[in-house]
């Protein structure tokens, strides 16, 4: 196992909620890996290099071997049944269809809505108005904030779908984060979501993996 953990890479930028999840799947799991960075802000996703291991040039990218894995949920599923200590999902039926939903509507209708494209690129910023990026995001994150608590109210415990850490968790821990401190969400408006993001405070596995303690984060 040690020699299969060596192999492990993770193209990685220290901002990104979805090699955020990727982050903490990896630590929760036990598994060592390389933190290779990507410069989203210098555009290196967009390299004839970087699009050769993913071709839509985003992050995260994940090299096991000769396995070349992207999208944070691709990801987040490889691992889960190549390596299946710490176990993502539940074996409960419903549980796990829980699990799945809400790792579905982070990644699909919240976090492509304020990501680097839309937010900074022709889409918004060019085309709308700089002064509409933040709002935007905002939006469509307090919406999504809204249908998660709706639906995790007859669920949630500990954590969002009982006392065990599983794959909801993972997509949900870096979206609050993100809300609150890239978007500024009210989450006085979301007291679910709130006592969630308090317990993923105290596990180490999500706080070693917050943006601002990877490699390539600036500074303070």
């Amino acid at each position: 196992m040690a020699q299969q953990e060596k192999k492990l890479k993770l193209y990685s930028h220290w901002r990104s909620s979805c090699s955020c999840r990727i982050r903490i799947a990896l630590n929760l799991k036990g598994l060592e890996y390389q933190y290779i960075p990507v410069n989203l802000f210098k555009g290196e996703q967009l390299s004839p290099e970087f699009k050769k291991l993913n071709p839509i040039g985003y992050v995260p990218v994940l090299v096991d071997g000769a396995m070349v894995i992207s999208d944070s949920f691709a990801i987040c599923m490889y691992l889960e049944e190549k390596y299946p200590q710490h176990p993502l999902l539940p074996s409960d039926l419903q549980t796990r269809a829980i699990n799945l939903q809400v790792a579905s509507i982070v990644c699909s209708s919240i976090q492509p809505l304020q990501n680097l494209a839309a937010l900074v690129g022709r889409y918004i910023e060019e085309k709308v108005s700089p002064d509409e990026t933040i709002p935007w995001a905002k939006f469509h994150i307090e919406n999504g904030f809204e249908a998660l608590e709706k639906l995790l109210k007859d669920h949630a415990g500990r954590y969002a779908t009982g006392d065990e850490v599983f794959m909801a968790d993972l997509f949900l821990a870096p979206q609050i984060d993100a809300g609150i401190k890239r978007f500024n969400v009210d989450m006085a408006k979301f007291p679910l979501l709130s006592r969630l993001n308090e317990a993923y405070n105290g596990l180490p596995q999500f706080q070693n993996a917050m943006p601002e303690k990877q490699p390539d984060a600036p500074s303070a």
